[in-house]
């Protein structure tokens, strides 16, 4: 059985992966592996070794602590499954609206994170 951690982190390079508009196979390539290590670290299967990891997160132009964001709550990974949160980025909708909002310049991108999460904390 994987480790949540490992999931996390393969579910993270699978996100950014997506919203870099990257194939399993173009990560492959720029990291130097096939493209079938990649789908093993994605699911969680395999775990990324740090070297790795930081080839990985430079083909995907993110620091290695992005891979970990979101473990510091306690039972993030955990929710984050109950949410359907990886089911929930596999919509074409969701996916386009994720790339959108990575395509806007980082303050205002948050400014509008702080206002969607307090209009959630509202509602």
């Amino acid at each position: 059985m994987a480790h949540p951690v490992d999931e996390h982190v393969g579910k993270r390079i699978r996100h950014r992966r997506w919203m870099v508009g990257m194939t399993q196979q173009q990560l492959a390539s720029k990291v130097g592996i096939k493209f079938q290590q990649i789908q093993k670290y994605e699911t969680g299967t395999n775990r990324v070794s740090a070297s790795r990891l930081w080839n990985i997160a430079n083909a995907l132009n993110v620091g290695v602590s992005f891979f970990f964001e979101g473990l510091e709550e306690e039972g993030a990974v955990e929710r984050a499954d109950q949410l359907g949160a990886a089911d929930m980025i596999a919509d074409k909708e969701a996916l386009d609206l994720v790339r959108a909002y990575y395509g806007i310049p980082e303050l205002q991108r948050r400014r509008l994170f702080d206002l969607t999460r307090a209009l959630a904390d509202s509602a």
